[in-house]
């Protein structure tokens, strides 16, 4: 696939939101208000997540897929498990120590129940099989992701997207965002981030297939002028309609991130480069790790720094910060892309298609 820079910088930015969400009830003495209202929304950056995998799975694979059949899916799914499993897994073991440390000194066990580990090391805890997220709370979002791995062969066999006029893909992406605002409805969610155990299958499965059809518009879209500014006043337009008129988040959210998806992705302007600048390119590529490894570090940082008031002092905010980075870099160098690499050069001969 072509390597769009932005994207990948967008990546890093938005697991950064993420990890503002969770700190930010300890970040209350020192941060401004607007920002703890904005880190407030930071659930949001997993909707992206959702889109951004979904866009970037097609261009990768929607055409060899599409060339092998079903023959093809064993090694697709071989390949994305294992991109996110070894770090998951690697991630999940040292919560299990940390599980038996609090076991052995007699704290609170409430968060790491050992009877539902076998559904985090399978990632399927996410899938109506538990009442409330535990253990590594942001992994639900990968357990979600699985989901739509095990769907994506099936979906690019169900129709030909890429012989679809944008017209029917603008329609499908905006019948997608409907019917995830029904959902969210009738179990009666007003925001995105309710009832993660119970919605959050659904929600990444049909955010995933909105990016499926974002990236056939925009290779339907990518040589035309224009395309990008348009896409950029859609989702304006849809952001002041929320503020303005306090439309339902699950309608609107996933309709401006959609159009804010593709107006990056065809841009080729002043945001574009800047989301483009090596730095944040490399936060892109480190974002997984991120995502993963932030919320177990936060509780580490919360229980051998906290004050009285369970506020994080900012100089401690800084250092857990710059752990975090360097966490991630390590893990994505180190461990990330080794494992992958060793586990691919071991697929099983029964996974691979017969034209591999």
């Amino acid at each position: 696939m072509p390597h769009l820079a932005a994207l990948t910088g967008l990546r890093g930015i938005a697991a950064w939101f993420v990890v503002l969400y969770h700190a930010r009830l300890s970040l209350a003495e020192w941060m401004p208000g607007a920002g703890i209202a904005i880190a407030a929304k930071g659930y949001l950056a997993v909707d992206l997540f959702f889109m951004l995998s979904g866009f970037v799975m097609w261009l990768n694979y929607g055409a060899r897929l599409r060339q092998q059949g079903l023959a093809g899916a064993p090694a697709f799914w071989w390949r994305r498990v294992t991109r996110i499993w070894p770090l998951h897994g690697a991630v999940l073991g040292a919560l299990v120590v940390f599980a038996l440390v609090l076991l052995a000194t007699g704290r609170d066990m409430a968060n790491y129940p050992f009877a539902q580990l076998p559904l985090h090391l399978l990632l399927i805890q996410n899938w109506g099989l538990t009442a409330e997220l535990s253990w590594n709370h942001p992994a639900w979002s990968i357990s979600a992701e699985l989901g739509a791995y095990l769907l994506f062969p099936l979906a690019v066999a169900a129709a030909r997207w890429e012989e679809m006029r944008p017209a029917a893909l603008v329609a499908g992406v905006a019948g997608a965002a409907l019917a995830l605002h029904g959902v969210f409805a009738l179990a009666g969610a007003e925001t995105l981030g309710e009832q993660i155990p119970r919605l959050g299958l659904v929600r990444c499965i049909i955010q995933f297939g909105i990016g499926m059809m974002l990236a056939n518009l925009w290779l339907a879209w990518r040589d035309r002028r224009g395309r990008a500014m348009a896409c950029a006043i859609v989702a304006a337009l849809a952001s002041a309609a929320l503020w303005l008129f306090e439309l339902p988040e699950t309608l609107v959210i996933p309709l401006a991130l959609a159009a804010m998806l593709l107006a990056l992705a065809l841009d080729s302007g002043p945001v574009a480069r800047v989301l483009s600048v090596r730095p944040l390119v490399w936060l892109g590529d480190v974002s997984y790790a991120t995502y993963l490894v932030h919320f177990p570090l936060l509780i580490i940082f919360k229980l051998v720094a906290v004050d009285e008031d369970l506020q994080i002092s900012p100089a401690v905010f800084a250092a857990y910060a710059l752990v975090l980075l360097a966490l991630s870099g390590g893990l994505y160098r180190w461990l990330e892309k080794p494992a992958q690499s060793w586990l691919n050069g071991r697929m099983p001969k029964s996974a691979k298609p017969a034209s591999a």
